[in-house]
């Protein structure tokens, strides 16, 4: 069953590599209390995930925050050295949360895995956008293509809120 408006998010733990080093970061963490954009990603340094999906939420972050969103995540199906290095990669590290969720346990708790096998990517996300208040997901927008970031973009959150 795929997660849908009204639903509360499933309870995980996320690696994230950090200045520090990685750190464990739960859904309670993230979520409770807070009203948060959490978008997800096929795989890090993918060419649409790159150029265009993740760009358009670091570009508007101050904008997102100033429409009183507390923080921006984005979620990847790669462990968290993969995660850790496109975060550095994309000027994104400190800017936005890089979460590694390495098993895929949140995606498919979520039930918006996929298997992308045939583009050689194996069991990986959905590219989505949600938002998040206090852990309930208030919308959700999922593209019907892995390759193409338009529903699931910034600019369509941001016009949303």
């Amino acid at each position: 069953m795929t997660i849908a408006v009204g639903d509360k998010l499933p309870a995980a733990t996320f690696k994230e590599k950090t200045a520090d080093g990685p750190v464990e970061i739960t859904t309670s963490q993230l979520f409770d209390g807070k009203k948060v954009i959490l978008f997800a990603v096929p795989g890090a340094f993918t060419p649409t995930c790159t150029l265009n999906h993740l760009p358009g939420f670091l570009e508007n972050r101050d904008a997102f925050l100033a429409k009183g969103i507390d923080d921006i995540a984005v979620v990847a199906v790669n462990d968290w050295h993969v995660m850790g290095a496109w975060a550095q990669h994309t000027g994104g590290m400190g800017k936005i949360h890089f979460l590694a969720d390495w098993d895929g346990a949140f995606t498919k708790a979520l039930g918006l895995d996929a298997d992308l096998s045939g583009g050689g990517l194996g069991v990986r996300s959905k590219r989505y956008s949600m938002l998040v208040e206090n852990g309930v997901v208030k919308s959700l927008n999922v593209e019907e293509s892995p390759g193409q970031a338009t529903v699931s973009g910034a600019a369509a959150m941001l016009e949303a809120l």
